[in-house]
């Protein structure tokens, strides 16, 4: 059973990712020159979501991540990695 520490670590680890993959997003969207309203507009969903997802108050789907890549061109990648070859610890 995991202890409070480990819960708290897994914590911070999914914020640590989500900002990156947020941060991402946005660079990516202004290289684009798009507004939000314009990226909303082009995925069928409302401005709001596009503001609440960039300010993390939202956590999407991964589909959305995915339907959000694809109207700016982009192509999302999900890998995991094992962390005993990365540490070299077999």
């Amino acid at each position: 059973m995991k202890n409070a520490k480990e819960d708290n670590d897994i914590i911070k680890k999914q914020r640590i990712v989500r900002q990156k993959l947020v941060d991402r997003y946005i660079e990516y969207r202004k290289i684009r020159n798009l507004t939000q309203e314009e990226l909303a507009s082009s995925m069928g969903i409302k401005r709001p979501n596009i503001s609440r997802f960039e300010t993390g108050q939202y956590n999407p789907t991964l589909d959305l991540l995915v339907k959000m890549a694809d109207c700016m061109e982009l192509e999302l990648h999900v890998e995991l990695i094992d962390k005993r070859e990365e540490n070299g610890n077999e």
